[in-house]
């Protein structure tokens, strides 16, 4: 059984991240019920299991995901401090913080379909990730619409990470962008660790 302890450099990522979000706010508040959930950490360390140690592809787990949740934040204040406004906000269904809170949480799940495996696991991760989702939103918001609203928008950035599939919002766009540019030094190495062969799958050495 793989140990369910974060690493240091997990933890790092969680620090930069929670130091970028208003204290008080709903989206840090989010985030520390993400970080904060047992199942979600199992979930996360199992797909980084199947991903590395039976696929012999790199991280898909705890710090990756992690790590496209920081990614993602970045580009969300960087686009809005340029003025740009998100689908919620501007078809007149959510606030930006609501924006954030969807985009936040898409990118931190966005992989969990990984402990199926590799094929389609934007939808099987969609899947495990519903009921997350919902236990989540129910311990933000009282507004039934809105959790309804934010549920299939989250579902919408998880499912379409991959590209695989259309997206209608700049906030799912945002989650492949995110996904993308976790280049991380040493990530595409670790397949390298499991086997002499380099040839094979792309996924194998790439950020997705």
């Amino acid at each position: 059984m793989s140990s369910s302890k974060p690493s240091h450099k997990q933890l790092n990522i969680e620090k930069k991240i929670l130091k970028s979000l208003k204290p008080g706010s709903r989206p840090l508040r989010a985030t520390e019920l993400l970080f904060q959930d047992k199942e979600v950490q199992h979930l996360q360390d199992y797909a980084n299991t199947v991903s590395i140690k039976r696929l012999h592809h790199n991280d898909h787990g705890p710090v990756h995901m992690r790590k496209a949740m920081l990614n993602a934040l970045t580009i969300l204040d960087l686009l809005n401090k340029a003025g740009v406004k998100f689908n919620l906000e501007k078809e007149g269904i959510g606030t930006f913080e609501d924006s954030k809170i969807a985009v936040l949480t898409a990118a931190f799940l966005h992989d969990v379909g990984m402990s199926v495996g590799r094929e389609n696991h934007e939808n099987s991760g969609a899947i495990l990730a519903a009921p997350i989702i919902q236990r989540f939103l129910d311990e933000l918001y009282d507004d039934l619409e809105k959790k309804v609203i934010l549920r299939s928008l989250i579902i919408e950035g998880i499912m379409g990470h991959m590209g695989s599939q259309k997206i209608f919002s700049m906030e799912a766009g945002i989650i492949i962008v995110a996904d993308g540019c976790d280049m991380e030094m040493g990530r595409a190495r670790i397949p390298m660790m499991y086997t002499e062969s380099q040839v094979g799958d792309i996924h194998k050495y790439s950020s997705s």
